[in-house]
């Protein structure tokens, strides 16, 4: 199996696991309808790509690039959303058919659109967050092609002095 689909398989599923846990604890709590605690969604997925990187990075120190971390956070997103909107659809299509309606009351007059508006929002924060989160964190673990220009101010000497 590829490295990067191994890795990337281990905290997708940790990341889905934790946002159906977080759903389900708003659920036991009533919250589940308050749209400004799906935030929280956000840091379980930054949290989830940073270490799936930061884990690839550590073991397969020497190969490196970044086009491995890149798409190790990528597939780690994606993973992470596709069975997230899984477990949504099956909610909201089998266990709590009002729950769409509920949301949706708040954005259109028209609450008959159903719960697939709800799965393509649900798709499209997972995408786009997983791209803002990967390229954000790669920023920290890529390898500086830079050294040269960083070496005049380890020893305080200027630049034209080199």
């Amino acid at each position: 199996m590829n490295r990067s689909l191994s890795v990337a398989l281990k905290y997708g599923l940790f990341v889905a696991g934790s946002l159906i846990a977080y759903f389900l604890i708003l659920r036991l709590f009533n919250l589940h309808d308050k749209l400004w605690l799906r935030l929280a969604n956000g840091l379980f997925m930054a949290a989830g790509i940073y270490f799936a990187i930061k884990y690839y990075k550590y073991k397969y120190t020497a190969d490196f690039t970044y086009v491995d971390g890149f798409k190790t956070g990528l597939l780690t997103g994606f993973i992470a959303t596709g069975c997230f909107i899984v477990f949504m659809a099956v909610y909201m299509f089998h266990l709590d058919k009002g729950f769409p309606e509920t949301i949706l009351k708040n954005w259109f007059d028209d609450t008959e659109r159903g719960g697939g508006i709800l799965i393509l929002i649900i798709l499209m924060e997972g995408l786009a967050s997983t791209a803002v989160l990967t390229l954000t964190w790669m920023q920290i673990f890529k390898k500086s092609q830079n050294l040269g220009q960083q070496e005049h101010f380890s020893n305080n000497t200027p630049k034209d002095k080199l």
